[in-house]
């Protein structure tokens, strides 16, 4: 399965499962179970300085030596100096969000890298495929975390009609449905995030999951539409204090900083209700935590069962 799949070729992985980049939790522990387990781990560099993406690059290099990348958020303050650790370390897929990397393609295509920008509308898609961008992951609103507005399955196909590289899809995708139904779509591959989240490799906090394992499909809110930077999360005593700010029209520079540190307070310190507990629409069908392992065989293996299923309707 997958031999001639155009994302396995182009990174020489065994399937095409993408572990979205996240802060704080996608770390050289996760993103190198991944890769182990034939998909593409990605390191999230978040807002990390640049020589601790460098002490996180070189622990995944030691526990894997298959394809692995790491996510660059544009908006970072550190984001020239971690490119340039990028390129010293030479990763080989590097996926951006929050901007356009256009300026840094050059470089990391003369080092090999592979450029897959994350993006949420047509627009930005066609634009990072014209700066060199060998694929694009197109993500759609259900994701955790910061997302844009439009949803994954209209986003998929539009994207996969407007441009002529491989379109990854993103967003609500947990089990081997949302991989078939990214596949129907137009997608060559697929990208997790929460279903990572909920595996024994990640490092968030156990009151992360545990909240996580608690959630139902209307768990999730959206903070943060007036600032700008939309982020969906799990509701809590942090949620419900920003739509008090937010609907006083608070200032901007006090939602700020109820947010600065929030992510943290929950992965690491498992402040799950001071905390910002980022996770995806599909909250609601994580039901367990698994090695990494058995979360991509599950979904491999099931994905025969999910063609057969829709099919079968087809009749």
């Amino acid at each position: 399965m997958f031999e001639n799949n155009v994302i396995c070729k182009l990174l020489n992985i065994k399937y095409p499962i993408f572990q979205g980049g996240m802060a704080w939790i996608g770390t050289a522990e996760l993103a190198s179970a991944v890769s182990n387990a034939g998909g593409l781990g990605i390191i999230g560099a978040g807002h990390m300085p640049p020589e601790v993406l460098r002490a996180e690059i070189q622990k995944c290099k030691g526990w894997t030596d298959k394809p692995f990348g790491v996510n660059v958020m544009l908006m970072s303050p550190y984001v020239k100096e971690v490119m340039q650790v990028v390129l010293e370390e030479r990763v080989p897929v590097v996926t951006t969000g929050a901007g356009n990397p256009g300026e840094y393609v050059p470089e990391l295509k003369e080092i090999g890298s592979k450029v897959i920008p994350v993006v949420a509308s047509v627009a930005l898609a066609k634009r990072l495929v014209r700066s060199g961008a060998d694929a694009v992951i197109a993500e759609g609103t259900e994701s955790g975390g910061h997302i844009g507005e439009i949803a994954t399955m209209p986003l998929i196909p539009q994207v996969v009609d407007a441009v002529d590289v491989p379109v990854i899809g993103a967003g609500g995708i947990g089990d081997s449905r949302g991989m078939a139904a990214a596949f129907a779509l137009g997608a060559s591959a697929v990208q997790m995030g929460s279903r990572f989240v909920m595996s024994e490799e990640c490092i968030a906090h156990p009151n992360y999951k545990k909240m996580v394992l608690k959630a139902r499909d209307r768990s999730t809110v959206v903070t943060g539409r007036t600032l700008g930077h939309p982020a969906r999360v799990l509701q809590n005593k942090l949620t419900r204090k920003f739509f008090e700010l937010e609907s006083s029209n608070a200032p901007a520079e006090e939602l700020e900083k109820l947010g600065v540190g929030s992510l943290h307070r929950a992965t690491h310190e498992g402040d799950v209700e001071n905390g910002s507990v980022m996770i995806g629409q599909i909250s609601g069908m994580l039901n367990d935590i698994k090695p990494v392992k058995q979360i991509i065989e599950d979904i491999v293996n099931g994905l025969p069962q999910a063609f057969q299923a829709a099919e079968a309707n087809c009749k």
